[in-house]
């Protein structure tokens, strides 16, 4: 990792993944539908099996930078006592998923051999 300081703008958008378990399927969809009702976001499939780097069930939400400084605090009152893992998108979405990323709830172990470190 480089010591050099990366300016704000290097982050061009959020996601939050949202995981869950057959008994939380519920739950999540629960916080699914208040975060489509409040918040300017993306949300994607259901992913009831583990997909890409993330080891269990989840669905994404993708947002603005904009949009951080309220949904994330949000997520943090009313995720349902479900994992949430928060990344910035910049051009290098290993660090993304696993240097820069906040955890909310028990902390998942992803597995990023097939994230690239540099999307230039």
């Amino acid at each position: 990792m480089s010591r050099a300081e990366r300016p704000l703008d290097a982050i061009t958008s959020y996601h939050a993944h949202v995981y869950y378990e057959a008994a939380t399927r519920e739950d999540a969809a629960l916080v699914r539908e208040r975060l489509a009702e409040r918040f300017a976001v993306q949300l994607g499939r259901w992913h009831d099996r583990p997909v890409g780097p993330h080891p269990q069930p989840m669905y994404q939400i993708a947002f603005a930078v904009e949009v951080f400084p309220t949904l994330v605090p949000w997520l943090m009152l009313n995720r349902l006592g479900l994992a949430v893992l928060v990344h910035p998108n910049t051009d290098n979405p290993r660090d993304d998923h696993l240097v820069h990323a906040l955890w909310m709830g028990r902390m998942l172990t992803l597995d990023v051999s097939g994230l690239p470190a540099s999307l230039s």
